[in-house]
């Protein structure tokens, strides 16, 4: 990572770190009113694709007496517009008890300054539209919604039957 000053109590994540972020993950599925079962992914897999060789994303931590309270799980992405690279946020996440600390505030610091240092054009993520808090939040920092745009994903059988070539 291009050397930056990172806020204080946010830090690169290790592989030290993976357990940590596993657990986060889960509690954040459990905020987003999933069952944490639903969260199919592991250690091995976390240190395969935020560690390994052919890593595609970065996490970054927020430390509370030595304490790992929150994530920041983030990758590169790229605009054909702008012809520049961005980063989207997939996960933020502090432990309630932690929030109000400014920790949040604190990972939207550190990715704005990875994205300048890099010359990156653009921080971006999505937010449920019933987490009124965050929405809230993020806006009073400056981000502004995306309205005209809708999010949407292939997974599961949708995704296996388009890959297979079985939708015309």
């Amino acid at each position: 990572m291009t050397a930056v000053e990172l806020p204080p109590g946010i830090r690169v994540a290790t592989a030290d770190d993976v357990d940590d972020i596993l657990r986060l993950i889960r509690e954040l599925a459990d905020y987003e009113r999933e069952p944490a079962e639903t969260v199919k992914n592991t250690p091995e897999r976390l240190r395969e694709w935020l560690f390994g060789e052919d890593s595609v994303a970065s996490c970054l931590v927020a430390e509370s007496d030595g304490k790992v309270v929150g994530i920041a799980l983030w990758f590169r992405t790229y605009s054909t517009w702008t012809g520049v690279p961005g980063i989207y946020l997939e996960d933020l996440f502090v432990e309630p008890g932690q929030r109000g600390s400014g920790f949040g505030k604190a990972f939207l610091v550190a990715l704005s300054r990875i994205a300048l240092a890099r010359g990156y054009q653009r921080v971006e993520w999505v937010v449920l539209d019933w987490n009124k808090p965050s929405i809230e939040f993020y806006e009073a920092l400056g981000a502004r919604p995306m309205k005209e745009w809708h999010t949407y994903r292939l997974t599961g059988e949708a995704l296996a039957a388009l890959g297979s070539g079985v939708v015309e």
